[in-house]
């Protein structure tokens, strides 16, 4: 008998994730095969994914050394402010990230215009954030990292703090943080944003995003990376964090 080795199409992994997100099951990575086959259908995969649940409230980026940004958006439906109660998941547990994020309050420069850097301060506030991590795979480490990124890389929504308008004298080299996980401290002194230079990685995304998934508008969030790893928690997780000259989040993951 001859094995069947077709290769699911982006349309195929995004009905697949959709399911998932509708009913609360849960897909084995290994059922995918090797697909998604490239960036480009990874990202496809998200646009059809969004077109179900849309409209974005943001998008997770990260810098890739001599790469396009990676991109994931956040569903609008899924970012809440502080203080925020954490909606269960069919896993029983969830992966919490502090993040420094960029709320869009105003029409962005041209992707090519190039005092885009300065020009785009103009245009945003800081904001903390939390990122929830939640997948819609039964192990997100055996996961590739294609079918991670069509899975809007992990993302399972945002609590999001006060935002900081005035914010051009902060240190992104000095930055501070606390975060405790019920009665851990995970985080507790100096951080680092992935890539070391969070402007950067946003601006990276202006510059990369073009018209993906509705493009980046005002009023959506920019994230730009974990400021203390990926660690899980149980139900009955009380999440305090802070990070210092930006502000307090707080969010319940009730048992």
């Amino acid at each position: 008998m001859t094995q069947n080795t077709t290769r699911l199409s982006p349309d195929a992994i995004a009905e697949r994730l959709i399911a998932a997100r509708r009913d609360g099951t849960r897909l084995s990575p290994e059922s995918f095969g090797d697909a998604p086959a490239s960036r480009d259908e990874a990202l496809a995969v998200q646009a059809r994914v969004l077109e179900a649940f849309g409209p974005a409230g943001g998008f997770k980026t990260g810098r890739i050394e001599g790469a396009p940004p990676m991109i994931a958006p956040i569903l609008a439906a899924e970012v809440q402010p502080s203080p925020a109660v954490l909606a269960p998941t069919p896993s029983g547990k969830l992966a919490i990230e502090l993040e420094i994020g960029f709320l869009v309050t105003a029409p962005l420069p041209a992707a090519d215009d190039p005092e885009l850097e300065e020009k785009a301060r103009a245009c945003v506030a800081l904001i903390p954030v939390l990122e929830i991590v939640d997948t819609r795979l039964t192990d997100h480490d055996a996961a590739t990292p294609l079918l991670k990124l069509a899975d809007n890389q992990l993302n399972g929504g945002l609590v999001t703090g006060t935002p900081l308008a005035d914010w051009q004298e902060f240190d992104f080299d000095a930055i501070t943080a606390r975060l405790e996980l019920g009665d851990e401290t995970v985080l507790d002194g100096p951080a680092t944003v992935p890539g070391g230079d969070a402007w950067a990685t946003f601006c990276a995304l202006v510059r990369g995003i073009g018209s993906h998934c509705g493009g980046l508008r005002e009023g959506q969030i920019v994230i730009s990376g974990s400021l203390n790893g990926m660690p899980f928690i149980a139900p009955g997780t009380k999440v305090r964090a802070e990070i210092a000259g930006l502000g307090r989040l707080e969010a319940d993951y009730p048992a």
